[in-house]
């Protein structure tokens, strides 16, 4: 089984912010794959179910993004998870609008949810992807930058990049990792 998770913030006032890109995409895998997000357990919000012929457990942890190890940490010990068979899907200020970054491992680059599951899990062996909100313009605080939502001539690239994101996920879940990077990180070159 993968453990897919995307990051993000609870909350209405936190819905379709730049920071919650990782709940977008999970949403939109469950839509694709008929998987309800009805459960909570493990401090987050998780619907199990297929992707091809692979289990998944999708998962939005409702801790807030930067206590998202606290949700992932539980959900690891429970389902008896290998590192490797978790998918962290988060927002990345210093790529581009829309492009994709997909990892084996790395450090947290700064972003506070992979510092908080970095420290609870005790490795940044990880896969993750990262998806591009952007660069924070000039004068602004990043975190006032993260927590805005997508203007409106932005939101064909961040449809278009969650649509991408969920392709790759599914490469990642039924193919092969490195695939996934050959394909979506040299797309994202061009």
């Amino acid at each position: 089984m993968y453990m897919v998770v995307g990051l993000g913030n609870p909350g209405l006032m936190y819905s379709t912010t730049r920071h919650n890109i990782g709940f977008e995409v999970i949403e939109r895998l469950a839509y694709e794959h008929h998987i309800k997000l009805s459960q909570k357990k493990h401090k987050a919000l998780v619907g199990q179910g297929s992707i091809g012929q692979h289990k998944v457990l999708l998962a939005q942890p409702q801790t807030y993004m930067n206590l998202s190890g606290e949700s992932i940490r539980q959900m690891i010990d429970f389902y008896k998870l290998e590192t490797e068979r978790l998918i962290v899907i988060y927002d990345d200020a210093s790529l581009d609008l829309g492009r994709l970054r997909i990892r084996k491992k790395g450090s947290a680059g700064g972003h506070n949810g992979i510092k908080n599951i970095i420290a609870h899990l005790g490795t940044q062996e990880f896969p993750r992807l990262k998806v591009g909100i952007g660069h924070k313009p000039p004068g602004w605080d990043i975190k006032d930058y993260v927590l805005s939502r997508f203007q409106e001539q932005e939101m064909p690239a961040i449809i278009q990049a969650v649509k991408t994101a969920c392709d790759a996920i599914e490469i990642i879940v039924q193919q092969d990792m490195d695939k996934a990077m050959n394909l979506y990180n040299t797309r994202n070159m061009e």
